[in-house]
This record gives C-alpha cells, structure tokens and sequence, in this order.
C-alpha cells in the first residue's frame, strides 16, 4: 500500500467527518448505498447508511461532544485503505445501561475500508479498536497488569488449576 490518493483521503476527511456531526444522514453521501460496516460494539454486521447513523448515534447519545481525527498516514492501493484515527469524547449519558461517568476518552482506531466498484464510496467498513482500553477509561474495568485484572481474570476461570 501506499500513502491515499487526494481523492481517498478526502473521503476519509468526510468518513471522519461524519462521525462527528452528529448528522446520520452524513453517512449517506459517502457510503455505498449497499454498505457492509463492522466494529467491536456491533452484535452483527451494519447494512447501509441508514444503520451506520443509527448506530452512530448511540454514540453520540453517550458522547455528545465527540470527534474523530485523523491521526496518521491512510494507506491506499486504489481499491482498500487503512486509516488510523481517534475517537475523543467525555461520556455524558447513559449509553447502553451505563451511567454517564463524566470522563474524557480517547480510543484510537484503525478504519480498514473497501471502495464500491466505481471506487467513490466506502463500500466494506470494519474500525478495530481496544474495546478493554475504552472500557479501562470509563471505568468499567480494572487497568491492565493491576491486582484488579488478575482477580477479574480469576473470576473467570483463568489462574485456576481445575484439576484440583
């Protein structure tokens, strides 16, 4: 891969854009109307536009002050990119049973992309991201390498010989 084309990285100025808008009608122009997204917080594959802004604001129901930046050089070879970026925002409301907890987080993201045939849209989404790091910093979940993990961790069975 090499560094995205202007016409790439300007989509991606827009995918980022997007998201933080809080329009979920600003997925439409950008996204291939058979769109196909994933993320560590989608139960199943995301179909459209439509359900990327619907799940898009959830997020923004949370965090209503969030953005996307871009945080490094995107990656093209015309058809696939991959774009790094973070997501930053202070968790104001509730957001899927969980109490607003008043904190600023950042997650880092890597947005790997497919480009519809014509290569305009965004066709095949999937955004990687640390869902126990997110999770770390609202509070949720003991930091990594704490007394905290290694009990967690106990609790669900790892650390214990079950031969005894």
């Amino acid at each position: 891969m090499k560094p995205a084309t202007t016409a790439v990285g300007t989509l991606m100025d827009r995918f980022d854009a997007a998201w933080s808008s809080g329009d979920p009608s600003a997925f439409t122009p950008i996204c291939s109307p058979d769109l196909h997204y994933e993320d560590p917080l989608c139960s199943e594959p995301l179909e459209g536009p439509a359900e990327l802004g619907a799940h898009a604001e959830q997020l923004w129901a949370g965090f209503p002050d969030v953005r996307v930046e871009p945080t490094g050089a995107r990656l093209s070879d015309g058809r696939f990119v991959a774009a790094p970026c973070k997501a930053l925002g202070t968790h104001r409301n509730e957001l899927a049973g969980l109490p607003a907890t008043e904190r600023f987080v950042v997650v880092q993201v890597i947005v790997y992309a497919e480009l519809d045939p014509p290569r305009e849209r965004l066709w095949r989404v999937r955004a990687f991201f640390d869902l126990y790091d997110a999770a770390v910093q609202l509070g949720v979940l003991p930091r990594r390498g704490t007394l905290g993990e290694r009990a967690l961790l106990m609790l669900r069975g790892f650390g214990f010989n079950r031969s005894r």
